[in-house]
């Protein structure tokens, strides 16, 4: 289903959701850090699609409200620098600590920190060695890697 001419929403396909998917983006274990977020990277299943997102804020950020809109933050900041991060790679965001920025200046203080982490991560060597093992079927594939438990 297509989306109307002036929504600008976060669609499905631009989103990590299945376990298998976070648990992938984890175990290849490229990341950068700066303030508050962690980036992990990993190329896409299917190379040619554009960047994904997924998000991990935990419990301890802080009570709902704040995680809500750490993810918030997050999800429009990646909206709008989505089309400038390279194509047919996975991100996952982890949140470290504190509130989100405030205000416009928050907002684009997020978006250079998302654009910035991932041209790190994806520009380093090691990087491109777990790019091309994963597409070449000796990295590191989603049908081995065991989701993480959950803890009851």
């Amino acid at each position: 289903m297509s989306e109307p001419a002036g929504k600008t929403g976060f669609p499905r396909a631009a989103r990590i959701l299945s376990p298998n998917d976070f648990a992938r983006v984890f175990a290849v274990r490229r990341s950068a850090a700066s303030g508050p977020l962690v980036l992990y990277a990993c190329p896409a299943a299917m190379g040619t699609q554009p960047a994904r997102l997924g998000l991990s804020v935990s419990r301890r950020i802080g009570n709902a409200v704040v995680r809500n809109r750490w993810k918030r933050r997050l999800r429009e900041a990646f909206r709008q620098v989505r089309l400038m991060l390279p194509a047919g790679n996975d991100f996952v965001i982890v949140v470290r600590s504190g509130s989100p920025p405030a205000g416009a200046t928050g907002a684009q203080q997020v978006e250079e920190m998302i654009g910035a982490l991932a041209a790190r991560v994806v520009a380093r060597p090691e990087y491109a060695t777990a790019a091309t093992a994963l597409r070449q079927g000796t990295g590191t594939q989603p049908s081995a890697i065991q989701p993480p438990r959950r803890r009851r």
